[in-house]
């Protein structure tokens, strides 16, 4: 997802998306601990996401 997307989303589904991303995250970490895991990018892929989602809020709730 791209970080202009993001900008362009409501805080609270910028919240939304942050609990999804979590999730994914940690259904991600327990396939990679059990190698089942098939790609092991969108790891990554949805920590850099997570990111994004985490720098597009903060940036949101300093110019209220």
């Amino acid at each position: 997802m791209q970080a202009e997307e993001l900008r362009q989303l409501e805080f609270e589904e910028l919240r939304a998306k942050e609990r999804e991303l979590r999730e994914e995250l940690f259904r991600l970490r327990l396939k990679l601990a059990t190698n089942q895991l098939n790609n092991p990018t969108r790891f990554r892929q949805a920590r850099a996401d997570l990111a994004r989602v985490l720098t597009v809020m903060r940036a949101k709730n300093s110019s209220r």
